[in-house]
Formats: structure tokens, C-alpha cells, sequence
């Protein structure tokens, strides 16, 4: 299978320098100069991967993944986001709007080409796994469902991005054990050099955001100083 990477960038030459490299390593890559273009572009079928930088003409990168998220067809979609904003606020912001990962320019093509190779391998499950349930928390890997499933309530369906499902599933397959940052890089993006650990505490914040309307943040701890974990038997608050 070939995979499609939709690239959203203004400047004819960095598109075109992408678009040579992607092409090069194997991709099908497609150019929109705005959002609106991208978002007809992907109306029949989305993309493997989106590529989208940050100042866009119209509406900014940062905006279209924010609503790329929040609607139910593009919400998995994986986000690698592009911008010349290198300061730590401005990754956080990136990743916080919902990208997956964050390349600044100017940037090396063949970075890039692994970073958009180690989120598609983030796309294959993490270890082949059944149903799995910690508290009221129940994930299946079939449907890649996630569910709160409290006494005497109906279950509630918890919408996570492709990263933060990976690392729930990851988190659920071990429980009560400490993970460190370095080895959530290593089993979640694959052990890619280029990703830094910073990254992991801000899918962590996104995981948890998603875990608290229906009580289960608290379920996701901290160890301070070594890491985190998931536990069956959380402090009550």
C-alpha cells in the first residue's frame, strides 16, 4: 500500500522540496496552498498522513487541526506540524492544537521523511492484544473503541488521537508499572531520535484531558522523578 501525505504549505518551494523527498522515499504526496483547498482535497478520501504548516493564508494550521480534531471523520488523522516557530511555548501550542509531531524549519529533508515514517508506524497497533480493562476503562484494539464503563450507567465513549490511543493501550497492557519518558519514545514513537521527551508529557496532558469528563484521569498517575503509569487502584480525590 502507498501511502498519500497531503501537504498543506503556502510557499511553493518548501512544498516542492517535500513533495521531491516524500516522493523519493516512496509517497504519494498531494500540495494544497491553504486550508479550505486541503479540506475539499480530503472530502472523497483523507490522506495517510497531513503535513500542515503553521502560517497559512486564511485560517492558520494551529485553527485547522483544532477542527480537524473535533470532527469525528478526521479525528485520527495523523498531523505532522510545519513552522518556522522553534521556541518550547510554540511546540507545546502546536502539539496542544492537536498535532502529533512538529518539525521547524528551516528543517533537514530526511528528518522529516522519518518523521512522517515513525507516525505512520504509529498507526500498526503496539502488540497484538485482546480487550483490555483497567477500572472503568475498556479498550478494544479491533475497533479501536475506547469506553467508560461505570455501575449502573450507560458506557461512554472517550474520543483519544491516534497517539493518545496508542499510549492508553500501551498504559493498559501494562498495568502498575513506571514507564519513563524514554521508554514511552521508544514503544510509542518507535524509538525515533528526532522526538524529544517533552513531547511525551504533552500526550500525556491530552490523555488525561480526554480521561477527565468521565472521571478516569485520576487512573493515569505520575511517579515523580521516573515516569507514569496507569493504576487499578487510584487515590481518590
Amino acid at each position: 500500500m502507498t501511502h498519500r501525505i497531503l501537504v498543506v504549505e503556502d510557499e511553493p518551494s518548501i512544498a516542492e522540496l517535500i513533495s521531491i523527498n516524500l516522493t523519493h522515499a516512496g509517497f504519494k504526496v498531494d500540495k494544497a496552498m491553504q486550508t479550505d483547498l486541503a479540506l475539499n482535497m480530503m472530502r472523497d478520501e483523507l490522506p495517510s498522513l497531513l503535513i500542515l504548516d503553521w502560517m497559512l493564508p486564511g485560517k492558520s494550521g494551529v485553527q485547522f487541526a483544532k477542527e480537524l480534531r473535533a470532527n469525528e471523520r478526521t479525528r485520527f488523522l495523523p498531523i505532522l506540524m510545519l513552522t518556522a516557530k522553534s521556541e518550547e511555548s510554540d511546540k507545546v501550542l502546536g502539539l496542544d492544537s492537536g498535532a502529533d509531531d512538529y518539525v521547524t524549519k528551516p528543517f533537514s529533508p530526511k528528518e522529516l521523511v522519518a518523521r512522517v515514517k515513525a507516525l505512520l508506524r504509529r498507526q500498526t497497533p503496539v502488540e497484538e492484544v485482546g480487550p483490555l480493562a483497567i477500572g472503568p476503562l475498556q479498550l478494544d484494539p479491533v475497533s479501536h473503541r475506547v469506553l467508560a464503563v461505570w455501575p449502573n450507567t450507560d458506557p461512554k465513549p472517550i474520543p483519544l488521537g491516534p497517539t493518545e490511543y496508542r499510549i492508553l493501550q500501551f498504559f493498559m497492557a501494562n498495568p502498575e508499572r513506571v514507564h519513563s519518558r524514554a521508554n514511552l519514545l521508544d514503544k510509542i514513537w518507535g524509538n525515533e531520535v528526532y522526538i524529544e521527551e517533552r513531547t511525551v508529557d504533552v500526550h500525556i496532558k491530552r490523555l488525561r484531558a480526554a480521561l477527565a469528563p468521565v472521571d478516569c484521569d485520576r487512573y493515569i498517575e505520575t511517579v515523580r522523578g521516573s515516569g507514569y503509569r496507569i493504576t487499578k487502584t487510584p487515590t481518590l480525590t
